[in-house]
């Protein structure tokens, strides 16, 4: 017989895993009528057979929406319960709860299904292209559209990354592995927005930069909110910090959602009239209405539940809050689905042509100092994050004033520098006219390689962050700041900025990029434009960061060989200029042969002027490099012998400059600690 202790453990596990089975039913519920109400105000889901043309069947008109909204919603709870086990639930010295391991063990059985649900889109997708039942798509089609075609292509890396968050999430069993597959998930979770209809519209930069932000938002802000109505359902341990760590996530989440919101409707409406009159855009008032409803949910959670959520009764209001909130959050995704499968408005009447429909906007005039200054492009990417960059550097140095610590101006004004110097390169008229010249792209890439990083790193972000951030509030606990030095003493850390990886990286890679189709291939589209301005940002950054980089680095590169590979990098850039300038034929034809430039007299004379550009701004910033680390080299000895004499004054070993340096080495192994010493 059952003792009465285990009759009400399984008495409340039994009400635990009904409440769970019903919260599940009403989110899927409430998904599944948004998504059918929506598909049929938009016609998506009404049968439109035109006698003559092909017709992929009613399986494919519904089954494509219902495959991607289990797609979306699996990814969204993949990335949730890895997130609620690796940065809402308090770790012990980087080592997972057993709590916690069970949720990434979870993780990986939703990322199977998620796995699954892509590649049913992917058949589905591939039957309403070529217009035949999804029962008649054989293998060799499967395989061709997956291999060639940009919508394939997104979809069979998640259906890869998804399978390896599914096999890795089995054996993951501490803080840092879990880490890495949250970083996968979000990986797997922006192809689709790269590739689908959005990189086909007119504003094409906007709306997939928005629509990719709009995914990985509103799945950091769905995800760990259902993953977290589950801990509180099933009494998990440790739930009020979960909460308030949630609590901050869903506010930037949030932000983000209504950000990328609005820079869809920007790139896809053309009138405000568009919003009542068209299917597209009633939908999307709805997904807004929906959008807004969360908002004051979340804003009851912040200031009801969320200060409360240690007492019982606060506990119990989190839940329904949270239940409330996760159901809506089914009936956005089921919108947000079915907005896929809308058609958008057709738009304005423009004269079509190739350089239109190669960049989205049309030839500019011959260019002046006028249009650099007034022919703006918006790209949502670099200008979030010239915002957000430059929001926390100087939300860091605000509270260090307020804590009475000082910080150099000096640090801030070449960090502000730095990220005025992106806006001007790639939200400007030079951003639009890189786009037609070779010369204008050279500035742009010369710029963001050569002279940002220099301004980024002697801002010094990290030593800021790491002065800025409290430090845990339970011993042993990982919090911004403690992710932050786990990551600059790991392994990876230690690689990227070996002199032999950012060297190598910094110079060669400029030659792999240019003297291959990889140039022509990535200026095709806004995708390969980012991909080559967060290259030249890093690798720029990594260079000079182990250069003239004031915050602690995981080695100390000595000073001889710092400016030996300057010598070696600046040789390299000025025989790479030469060459450009010495090319017979064009370079980027795959892309430039595309369409002419009426103002412009010849594309070698452009090439040739852009040549010049790659040889004289990137010798004038490595000079001027080179001049600062000798400067910091002599600063050094000079320090050196200071310590070296108080040293020998007080009776201990000549060698006082090694016995500083490994006392160096051992505080980055204590952490933080010895980091804060060395940068006050």
């Amino acid at each position: 017989m059952a003792s009465p202790g285990t009759s009400e453990t399984q008495t409340d596990n039994r009400g635990t895993g009904e409440a769970v089975v019903l919260v599940a039913a009403a989110s899927a519920a409430s998904c599944l009528i948004a998504l059918v109400l929506a598909l049929l105000l938009g016609g998506a889901g009404l049968a439109q057979v035109i006698p003559g043309l092909p017709d992929p069947g009613t399986l494919t008109r519904w089954g494509l929406p219902v495959s991607k909204t289990v797609m979306d919603v699996s990814a969204a709870v993949t990335a949730g319960l890895l997130v609620l086990a690796v940065f809402l639930l308090p770790s012990d010295r980087g080592a997972l709860g057993e709590q916690a391991q069970s949720y990434v063990r979870a993780a990986s059985w939703a990322a199977l299904v998620w796995a699954v649900a892509a590649a049913a889109t992917l058949v589905f997708e591939l039957s309403n292209i070529l217009g035949r039942p999804a029962t008649e798509i054989i293998g060799n089609e499967i395989t061709s559209y997956a291999g060639s075609v940009p919508q394939g292509i997104g979809l069979m890396v998640v259906i890869l990354v998804a399978t390896g968050v599914a096999l890795i999430g089995r054996t993951a069993s501490n803080a840092a592995g879990a880490a890495g597959l949250v970083g996968l998930t979000l990986v797997g979770l922006v192809p689709p927005a790269l590739t689908g209809h959005a990189s086909s519209s007119p504003n094409h930069e906007l709306a997939v930069t928005g629509l990719a932000l709009h995914v990985l938002t509103i799945s950091l802000w769905v995800g760990p909110l259902a993953a977290l109505v589950f801990h509180a359902l099933r009494g998990g341990e440790q739930l009020p910090a979960a909460v308030r760590r949630f609590s901050a996530l869903a506010l930037w989440a949030w932000i983000g959602v209504a950000v990328s919101g609005i820079a869809s409707a920007v790139s896809r409406l053309y009138t405000v009239e568009e919003l009542f009159t068209t299917s597209y855009g009633q939908i999307m008032l709805a997904k807004t209405a929906v959008f807004l409803a969360l908002g004051g949910v979340g804003w009851a959670h912040r200031r009801g539940a969320v200060p409360r959520i240690t007492e019982t009764a606060g506990r119990a209001l989190f839940v329904r809050f949270a239940v409330a909130e996760v159901v809506l959050m089914a009936a956005a995704m089921g919108l947000a689905a079915a907005l896929s499968r809308t058609a958008t408005p057709p738009g304005l009447a423009t004269e079509v042509d190739a350089f239109r429909n190669l960049t989205g906007f049309a030839m500019p005039p011959p260019m002046s100092a006028r249009t650099l200054l007034t022919l703006w492009r918006p790209d949502l990417f670099f200008g979030l994050l010239v915002v957000v960059l430059g929001g926390l550097y100087v939300a860091g140095v605000v509270r260090l004033l307020r804590r009475g610590d000082t910080w150099p101006w000096g640090r801030t004004a070449a960090w502000l520098a730095g990220l005025l110097t992106i806006a001007v390169v790639q939200l400007t008229g030079v951003a639009t006219y890189s786009m037609v010249l070779f010369s204008v792209h050279m500035v742009q890439h010369m710029v963001l390689a050569m002279l940002v990083p220099v301004l980024l790193v002697l801002g010094a972000p990290t030593t800021l962050a790491l002065r800025a951030l409290r430090p845990a509030e339970r011993r042993g606990d990982r919090g911004p700041r403690e992710w932050l030095n786990a990551f600059l003493n790991s392994g990876c850390s230690r690689f990227v900025t070996h002199p032999g990886f950012a060297a190598p990286m910094f110079v060669i890679s400029t030659y792999a990029l240019y003297f291959t189709p990889l140039f022509g291939s990535l200026m095709q589209d806004h995708l390969g434009h980012l991909v080559m301005g967060v290259h030249f940002l890093l690798s720029g950054f990594l260079f000079y960061w182990i250069m003239i980089g004031v915050d602690p680095a995981p080695r100390k590169v000595p000073y001889l060989l710092r400016i030996v590979l300057l010598l070696l990098a600046m040789g390299f850039h000025a025989f790479f200029g030469i060459a450009i300038m010495m090319q017979s034929a064009p370079l980027g034809m795959e892309y430039y042969g595309q369409f002419e430039v009426p103002w412009l007299d010849s594309l070698a004379d452009d090439q040739y002027a852009g040549g010049g550009v790659a040889w004289a701004l990137g010798e004038i910033p490595t000079v001027l490099v080179l001049v600062a680390l000798v400067v910091q080299w002599a600063r050094d000895e000079e320090r050196a012998e200071r310590r070296r004499e108080r040293h020998s004054r007080r009776g201990g070993s000549d060698d006082a400059d090694m016995d500083d340096y490994n006392a160096y080495l051992a505080s980055l192994e204590r952490g933080s600690g010895g980091r804060d010493r060395q940068t006050r």
